[in-house]
């Protein structure tokens, strides 16, 4: 969500109490430039952090930005996650750490990085860096454990009080109302069971919420009754390790066709009547004796261990336990197998990647609300979410079940299948949510790439080829480079797939600069989509070596290639993604060449083109010839119209990169027409859009002269330091802000 300057996630239910810590986190926010909320899962670091940087935000200049680390499982993806939290979509060939420390540089904003206990070492070395380099920056972690950073400042988060204060038992009635707006703690004694009930969960608000979801099956007093008797024999059942010390797993949870997997069938009810503990009322495993028999080294011994477990990790794992006890045995298999999702995600994305054995299509839909309604899946909208607490405790499970590598592999071949659909739907109308939805799901993507490339090579070179073009567009050019490469050096490649993978290194390359690299692999894609009589691979390679050639400054080689292999092709269906995407190259070619009137048919050609079929990323190319065509030709309010249209479209698209280009070209369009501040207010905004991508001012060659001159005649219409007043506003917008006032028509003479 935006905020004032920043953006921060929605808060989606009612924040409760911790007046004393919001004050304390305003003072340290104030006075000291990292801290961290340290407290075990549960007790509400994220909440707390969240609520805190909503009040700062106005406090700095340049806002409040969040970073949620909790899907990383390591620290490959850790920079790029905290440059796309910050707005950063480098296209440079600099080091990535390099680059950040450069975009924080001159800002002065505030930082959230929650959920980073399982990261410490890599976020204490990176924050020690951004922090040297960037004096106008603070810093919020939440962590289970400090980072250990130099000149680090700390703060505990303790439970919510249950004695002589209201907070607990009010988030327990928030939880039972938002559950059901009937529902309150209105019978004879409900309030002193409730109060209770968080008595027992000692003050810890996930464990608090997690009850309140059983409210549905339970009384309250039954719910206090409950609770009691499991928490009375949790404090007698913790034993050394290796004893089963209470240990007694539910049936049902067992793997499909396991032994000890009664109840998948759905004939057992799940009305808490086994007599399962707490924290392992899961279900029987197979290999594992369910009925009170040495557990061995399992991890179980571990959570029942309280050298190993303090008090109150202890108190929310059993309430954890407690809350899987309640579910059915699909749901607590749901539970399990949702855990590899590193994102949110809508049901069909959890019906491809759980579906299988018991747990057929239908029932992961009925699983799903399930889980929802025990507050162990988060919903928003038509899409869901489950806290990393809650994803631990089902990914143990899910080990524990031996389907840990068949769930990564369904995982995998789900996300495999959305990147070959999203390159299917390139064309059409259903582009940009596609786009999105690759953009969405980077870190999922991510993951299944990894995973393919330790155990299905063929499909990782198939999924880098196919998903590296979106990559490269939504600003993640390095890992688009960084697992192409890879793909190409797990093994031999050949056909389509081979031609893609040279394809986006080269185009990745192009973006970054690399002249010589995207030269290099348009070469071989021309070579290999030959061999292989592979019409759209020459048509990409055409537009990659096209592109490459306008760059450097060969207009007339990038033409005649491009009109060769566009006859070569004439198969090939001309709302073929491959087939637009050349065409442009012709129009950018016939601009560069100064045959403006068959350039300027050529574009509007092209442009109807993609917009019968939906498309908007090529339309917007056009767009943005078309306003240069008018700028050169003498016709700057028709120049405009056609950069806010390419604007409009590069918006919709997420793309920094285009963005940036379309403001060049409408600011000088502006200041073609005299209004030299409201012009100067856009080459700001668009400098600010060019840092984002890590470079100066750049486009195609023809830009240059026409926004220098375009330049100087701004300035001389309202007089340097006009000029430049207007120019550091628009620098220092917010991006959206700045690009709203960009789209704006009216001229301020």
């Amino acid at each position: 969500m935006m905020t004032t300057v920043g953006y921060l996630p929605e808060e989606t239910s009612s924040f409760v109490g911790r007046r004393a810590e919001l004050a304390r986190l305003h003072t340290a926010l104030t006075t000291r430039r990292m801290t961290t909320l340290i407290g075990p899962g549960g007790v509400g670091k994220t909440r707390l952090a969240l609520r805190a940087a909503r009040a700062a935000a106005d406090r700095y200049a340049d806002g409040a930005w969040w970073a949620d680390l909790s899907p990383l499982y390591d620290d490959g993806l850790l920079l790029p996650t905290v440059s796309d939290a910050v707005g950063l979509a480098d296209h440079t060939l600099r080091m990535p750490v390099e680059a950040l420390c450069e975009w924080l540089g001159d800002k002065h904003l505030l930082l959230v990085l929650d959920s980073a206990e399982h990261l410490r070492g890599p976020c204490s070395h990176l924050l020690a860096e951004i922090l040297t380099t960037s004096s106008g920056l603070t810093v919020l972690v939440t962590s289970r454990q400090p980072l250990g950073t130099h000149g680090e400042y700390v703060v505990q988060v303790p439970p919510l009080p249950v004695d002589g204060a209201p907070d607990a038992l009010q988030l327990f009635a928030d939880r039972l109302r938002a559950a059901d707006p009937g529902a309150g703690l209105r019978a004879p004694g409900d309030e002193a069971a409730a109060a209770e009930i968080c008595r027992r969960l000692e003050g810890i608000p996930l464990a608090i919420e997690l009850a309140a979801a059983g409210i549905g099956r339970h009384s309250v007093a039954q719910l206090a009754a409950r609770i009691g008797s499991r928490f009375d024999a949790r404090s007698a059942g913790f034993g050394a390790p290796g004893r089963s010390g209470g240990l007694a797993l539910a049936p049902g949870f067992g793997a499909p066709g396991a032994p000890g997997a009664g109840g998948v069938d759905g004939t057992e009810e799940a009305d808490g009547t086994e007599e399962a503990d707490g924290i392992e009322g899961a279900g029987a495993i197979d290999g594992i004796d369910g009925g009170g028999g040495s557990l061995g080294t399992a991890r179980l011994d571990l959570l029942a261990d309280a050298t190993v477990w303090p008090r109150r990790h202890r108190t929310l794992r059993t309430a954890i336990g407690w809350s899987h006890e309640l579910c059915t045995p699909l749901e607590r298999l749901l539970w399990a197998r949702l855990t590899p999702l590193r994102t949110d995600f809508d049901a069909e994305v959890a019906r491809e990647v759980c579906a299988g054995g018991p747990l057929t299509a239908d029932e992961v839909d009925r699983a799903l609300q399930g889980l929802v309604a025990q507050s162990v899946v988060q919903r928003d909208g038509d899409r869901y979410r489950m806290l990393d607490t809650l994803r631990e405790y089902g990914r143990m499970w899910l080990t524990e079940l031996g389907e840990a590598r068949a769930a990564a592999d369904r995982h995998a071949r789900s996300f495999l299948g959305l990147a070959r659909r999203a390159h299917d739907g390139w064309t059409g109308p259903d582009q940009v949510l596609w786009y999105h939805k690759v953009s969405d799901t980077h870190l999922d993507l991510c993951a299944a790439l990894e995973h393919l490339l330790l155990h299905d090579i063929g499909g990782a070179q198939e999924m880098a080829g196919r998903v590296g073009f979106f990559w490269a567009c939504c600003g993640h050019l390095s890992e688009a480079r960084n697992y192409a490469q890879r793909a190409l050096d797990a093994g031999s490649v050949d056909g389509p797939h081979r031609t893609r993978l040279h394809w986006v290194l080269g185009v990745s390359a192009l973006l970054q600069s690399d002249f010589a690299t995207a030269e290099k692999y348009g070469a071989l894609c021309t070579a290999t989509a030959l061999y292989d009589g592979d019409d759209e691979g020459m048509l990409g390679a055409t537009y990659l070596s096209g592109l490459t050639q306008l760059m450097t400054g060969e207009p007339a080689a990038a033409l005649e290639a491009a009109g060769r292999v566009l006859r070569m092709t004439d198969s090939v269906p001309v709302d073929s993604a491959h087939r637009l995407r050349c065409r442009l190259i012709t129009v950018f070619a016939l601009t560069a060449l100064g045959r403006l009137t068959e350039s300027e048919e050529a574009a509007t050609t092209l442009r109807r083109a993609c917009e019968r079929g939906g498309e908007y990323w090529t339309r917007s190319y056009a767009d943005y010839q078309l306003a240069l065509i008018a700028l050169l030709q003498g016709r700057p309010a028709a120049s405009a119209a056609h950069a806010r249209s390419m604007l409009a479209g590069k918006h919709r698209l997420r793309d920094s990169f285009g963005i940036a280009l379309g403001l060049d070209i409408l600011a000088a369009a502006i200041a073609a027409q005299g209004a030299g501040a409201q012009a100067a207010r856009v080459y700001g905004t668009g400098h600010a859009y060019w840092r984002m991508v890590g470079h100066p001012q750049r486009g195609t060659p023809e830009l240059g002269p026409v926004r220098e001159a375009c330049e100087l005649q701004a300035r001389a219409a309202v007089g340097d330091e006009a000029y430049q007043r207007a120019f550091e506003r628009g620098q220092s917008d917010n991006a959206e802000v700045g690009l709203a006032a960009a789209l704006r028509t009216g001229l301020q003479l």
